[in-house]
């Protein structure tokens, strides 16, 4: 088991211990959907309230993780508009990092509601639907993220596009499914 394969592990399994609701989304989750390639992090959806984290944050705390201070403090990061806070370790003189999104908007509450209990390296775990993991991709819409979009298209066929329009349209990102869909046609 390689090590971001054991911080996966130990993260699901705490998740599931403490009842805390997750979605695996990133790297893993294109594994799941598309053509499999190489991950280095760990990036899940959680469905928390913020006077939780310190309890999650002491758990992940007592498996040997760390959780920097300033996010003990209160304060989260944010990606493409998405808050989250980081656990990490450091193996063999590298950080290995888990990007701990918090589901606070109504779109993070669909992807939640609409997650699916599916086999990811030889174990089942909660994973946010295709049809999201192509949405927060090109939220992210990085040179690998909108490659991993591609390749779940290519790799699950038809999806529901009415769900992929409606929250695209929420999300500004209209032009950018049009232009994936487009490519994968072309």
């Amino acid at each position: 088991m390689t090590p971001v394969e054991k911080l996966l592990g130990d993260l699901i399994k705490l998740l599931t211990d403490l009842q805390i609701p997750y979605a695996i989304i990133g790297g893993w989750a294109v594994r799941a959907y598309g053509v499999p390639r190489a991950t280095y992090d760990v990036d899940l959806k959680l469905s928390i309230k913020r006077e939780q984290l310190s309890d999650l944050f002491d758990a992940i705390d007592e498996l040997g993780y760390d959780v920097d201070d300033m996010y003990k403090g209160g304060w989260t990061d944010k990606v493409a508009g998405m808050p989250l806070v980081k656990a990490k370790t450091f193996i063999d003189g590298r950080t290995l990092v888990a990007d701990l999104f918090l589901a606070e908007t109504p779109f993070q509450s669909s992807v939640m509601n609409r997650k699916q209990l599916i086999p990811v390296n030889g174990f089942k775990a909660w994973v946010a639907s295709p049809e999201d993991i192509i949405l927060l991709k090109l939220m992210a819409n990085r040179y690998r993220d909108l490659g991993d979009v591609q390749d779940i298209l290519f790799m699950q066929g038809p999806l529901d596009e009415l769900y992929l329009r409606k929250w695209a349209k929420e999300l500004a990102l209209v032009d950018a499914l049009e232009k994936a869909l487009r490519e994968q046609l072309g």
